[in-house]
């Protein structure tokens, strides 16, 4: 491949995508700026702009839905999709040839993420797509945008031959990480590294601020990041520490994934405006017109949150029948309504040792994204820290409690909202938190990817991070069968917690039963509370503090030719890829034979 000219950090977002670059700097040269590249996309039929920020959403037209020639790309005349602005807004009208949330839906190990599945409860004999691949088509999208801009003159600054960094949730699983790089993989982007958002939000403060950060900090506190975007809530702590005289920056610890995020405010705020039409039309929206008006919320929000000169936004949605009423259902989302509703709702006054509601779960339900069912935000923080910050309130002992928050994503951009979490964790604490100012919460992540690219080569500031989770393989007890009583499974360590990028381990200690030539389950675990576990180290009562992330039943082959079922001796290796992935290996005691357990993408009981 030829030497890279561009180092190139994308957030892959759920409700935006964002790319931004600098040059690879030369051996004594300067570093130059890192800038955010304007996306070109459709506005209107027919009518191009370049933005920021790329909206994640894709539309799947009917032969009715767009004019003749109306989403032609100049780098595409056959197009039959729209990404982007245009997408979004006339997804609003025909919500069920809309493709949105699609990062949500590739950690959800609930369904077949690698089938066509979106848009979500369309009708039989829709156009659809899977999560897998409506991210390809995103990426997509940032790759011939960028051709077209950067690559007109030489085909060598090409996106696919550039180095390319990749944010996805720190929350992401080995699984997800997975499908994340075969998108990228599948939009010929090859060369590239996955990096966690919250640590690129810090990165992108510590490029804002220059020489200043160290001013900015002190050696023994730990620093919050507060990630809240359009799919998820992503919570990390950031520990400053000194060695050599120099300040070292280590992540110390990451929240579990909460799916909750600008959807579930967008669904919010969509139930909100239907009581009001409700109240002022004296009808009621149907499922189909309350997800119309849901993306109409979403586009209102984003405006309101983006310009603080707006006061009010309009919201439309497509009439239906005669029994409603007749034409488009217009009313109108002001700021003190969105603040009201986003505050309340998602970010209570709550105390540390509340924990987030659990409800019984309805026997029968319809198949969707597993949203949380605790809705509030201050309510998934609390837990968090009680899990893992140190001090006279939490019960962690690794890190301090934060004395200090970075706020990331678009959510959190009304200062209401950040200065509620800042009260909430002040009240905590008995003392008061300070918020790390920093640039655009939306942009953030993509910069800060740049910034990583930079530092891995030496020109700025690295986190010491590593795999964000412990990882196991389920290892069957050995023991006699009992009538009713399945033989236990216990933890075997794998991954530890931190374990760096491009890095191995080997399990040698003693071998195990490989089962060959008959069908065999292998089971993936992981843990973000045990930290200290070592490669090899067993864990026989795990419960509560591991969870199973996801399964495969597979049969592997013998090791010779000719052999039948049984057991293999083997030792185990691990490996966490220089992208960020997670492979497993089984090696029989003579080394002569490998199996890799490529743990099943698609779908977990």
């Amino acid at each position: 491949m030829k030497e890279a000219r561009f180092i190139v950090g994308i957030d892959l977002g759920t409700t935006h995508c964002v790319l931004a670059w600098t040059e690879v700097p030369r051996a004594g040269g300067e570093v130059r700026e890192i800038r955010i590249f304007p996306v070109p996309q459709l506005w209107n039929p027919g009518e191009m702009k370049a933005q920021p920020l790329l909206p994640s959403f894709l539309f799947l037209p009917g032969p009715h839905d767009v004019p003749a020639g109306g989403i032609r790309l100049p780098w595409n005349e056959s197009s039959d999709i729209v990404v982007g602005e245009l997408g979004r807004s006339r997804g609003a009208e025909i919500p069920n040839r809309l493709v949105s949330s699609a990062k949500s839906w590739l950690c959800h190990s609930g369904v077949n993420r690698t089938e066509a599945i979106l848009p979500w409860e369309s009708p039989p004999g829709t156009r659809r797509m899977s999560p897998v691949e409506a991210s390809a088509r995103l990426l997509g999208h940032l790759r011939d945008a960028w051709n077209h801009e950067m690559a007109a003159r030489d085909p060598g600054d090409r996106l696919e031959d550039q180095e390319i960094y990749l944010t996805v949730p720190a929350s992401f699983d080995a699984v997800a990480r997975e499908l994340t790089v075969r998108a990228a993989r599948a939009a010929r982007l090859e060369n590239l590294t996955l990096l966690e958002e919250p640590q690129a939000a810090f990165y992108a403060w510590i490029q804002w601020q220059a020489d200043g950060w160290r001013k900015e900090v002190r050696v023994g506190e730990s620093v919050l990041v507060c990630d809240v975007g359009g799919g998820t809530t992503d919570l990390s702590l950031i520990q400053v520490a000194e060695e050599q005289g120099e300040l070292t920056l280590r992540r110390m610890a990451v929240g579990e994934h909460i799916l909750l995020g600008g959807d579930n405010m967008d669904l919010a705020l969509a139930h909100f405006l239907r009581a009001k039409i409700s109240q002022k039309e004296g009808s009621t929206l149907d499922s189909w017109q309350t997800r119309g008006l849901t993306q109409s919320c979403r586009t209102a929000k984003e405006r309101l949150l983006s310009d603080a000169a707006l006061e009010r936004e309009p919201v439309a949605v497509l009439g239906r029948g005669t029994s409603l009423i007749k034409g488009t259902v217009k009313t109108e989302m002001s700021r003190s309504e969105l603040e009201a509703v986003l505050l309340d709702g998602f970010f209570p006054r709550c105390g540390l040792d509340e924990l987030p509601a659990r409800r019984t779960r309805v026997g029968i339900q319809e198949i969707g994204l597993p949203y949380e069912a605790e809705p509030g935000v201050t309510r998934h923080l609390a837990h968090f820290l009680r899990k893992h910050a140190g001090g006279s309130h939490g019960s962690g002992q690794d890190v301090a409690f934060p004395s200090a928050v970075l706020f990331n994503g678009g959510v959190m951009k009304p200062q209401a909202l950040r200065q509620r979490v800042l009260e909430s964790m002040a009240g905590w604490a008995g003392r008061p938190i300070r918020e790390l100012a920093s640039g655009d919460l939306e942009l953030a992540a993509a910069r800060g990817a740049a910034y990583y690219g930079l530092a891995r080569r030496g020109r700025g500031i690295r986190i010491r991070a590593g795999t964000a989770r412990s990882y196991y393989i389920g290892i069957e007890t050995a023991m006699p069968a009992v009538p009713g009583v399945p033989a236990p499974i216990k933890a075997l360590c794998v991954v530890p917690f931190g374990m760096e990028e491009g890095t191995e381990a080997e399990i040698r200690g003693r071998e195990f039963g490989l089962v060959v030539g008959e069908p065999a389950a292998f089971h993936l675990l992981a843990s973000t509370v045990r930290k200290k576990d070592e490669v090899g180290e067993i864990v026989e009562d795990w419960k509560g503090d591991i969870d199973e992330v996801t399964a495969m039943e597979t049969e592997l082959s013998p090791a010779h030719e000719g052999e039948g079922m049984g057991l293999v001796p083997v030792w185990l290796l691990s490996k966490v890829t220089e992208v960020g992935t997670l492979e497993l290996w089984c090696v029989s005691s003579g080394g002569e034979r490998r199996w890799k357990l490529q743990f099943d993408l698609r779908e977990s009981a």
